[in-house]
């Protein structure tokens, strides 16, 4: 049983967990994923680590509410615990000095990019970072990025909080204007915005790293569900990623593989509505 520490709501759909897990905490490193059952014949879930703290011994998830799962784990009260967490899993992501690296997070893949644009600073970098969200109501971490970024820009859809647009477009300007200096760029978040910024930054010829976590079903490499076209290559995500190059994706097969289980996931999603108003179905 994995005790839950601290719990924080970002917005309806998006809340955080700081979990006491002394030994994972001490094994985690910027890439590495978890998976956790939160009861007894619940589902298995695949989860980003956001954050680690070896002195303290805990491990940060965060976690959107999309599915029957994952809103059934938001009515879990801090204190509580979980009844299962595996981890760490995945290659960690590599990190080394380079000179300038940019760090792109998208909506919740914010979360995921955070510990890796640590451990680039931390590694003697300079870190550019841009994160984008639907609308300010979503912006969450912008002190954490703030800590460790030696720029940062915001982005909303509707303009509601810094530039209006997508992370898309800062990406494109910082390469016109330093293509020379930018040695790496990191992307992480739903699928369309890492195939936009691998797009983008593939006419610069620079180096573009993107995550593929959300793929991911099993978690431990039996399932098959997460296999990726990478050129000639056929990886499979959990065992030998999480990251990819992002010109190397075939994104069109991506992209199709990512929507196979969306009719499930609407019934699913309907199916935890109708228990909310006590209808069984």
């Amino acid at each position: 049983m994995y005790k839950i520490l601290r719990k924080q709501v970002f917005s309806p759909v998006t809340y955080l967990w700081e979990i006491e897990a002394p030994d994972l905490a001490k094994a985690a490193r910027p890439g590495h994923f978890v998976i956790i059952r939160h009861r007894e014949g619940g589902e298995r879930i695949p989860l980003t680590i956001a954050d680690f703290d070896a002195k303290k011994g805990t491990i940060t998830l965060v976690v959107q509410a999309v599915g029957m799962t994952t809103k059934d784990m938001m009515n879990i009260p801090e204190g509580d615990h979980l009844m299962n967490l595996v981890g760490p899993l995945g290659i960690a992501s590599h990190v080394e000095k380079l000179g300038t690296v940019v760090m792109v997070g998208g909506g919740l893949g914010i979360a995921p990019i955070f510990p890796q644009l640590r451990a680039f600073k931390e590694a003697g970098n300079k870190v550019i970072s841009i994160i984008g969200f639907r609308n300010k109501d979503l912006v969450f971490w912008e002190d954490k990025f703030r800590q460790y970024s030696d720029e940062l820009y915001i982005t909303t859809d509707d303009g509601s909080y810094g530039e209006k647009g997508l992370v898309s477009q800062p990406l494109q300007r910082l390469l016109e204007q330093r293509k020379d200096e930018i040695k790496l760029v990191t992307a992480i978040g739903p699928g369309i915005m890492m195939r936009v910024c691998s797009d983008v930054t593939r006419p610069f010829n620079v180096k573009t790293i993107v995550s593929l976590n959300t793929i991911m079903v099993d978690g431990t490499g039996m399932c098959g569900s997460c296999r990726v076209s990478l050129g000639r290559d056929v990886k499979f995500v959990c065992v030998d990623g999480p990251d990819f190059d992002g010109h190397l994706v075939n994104w069109d097969e991506l992209m199709q593989r990512m929507k196979r289980f969306k009719k499930e996931e609407i019934l699913s999603s309907e199916h935890c509505e109708l228990r909310k108003k006590g209808i069984t179905a």
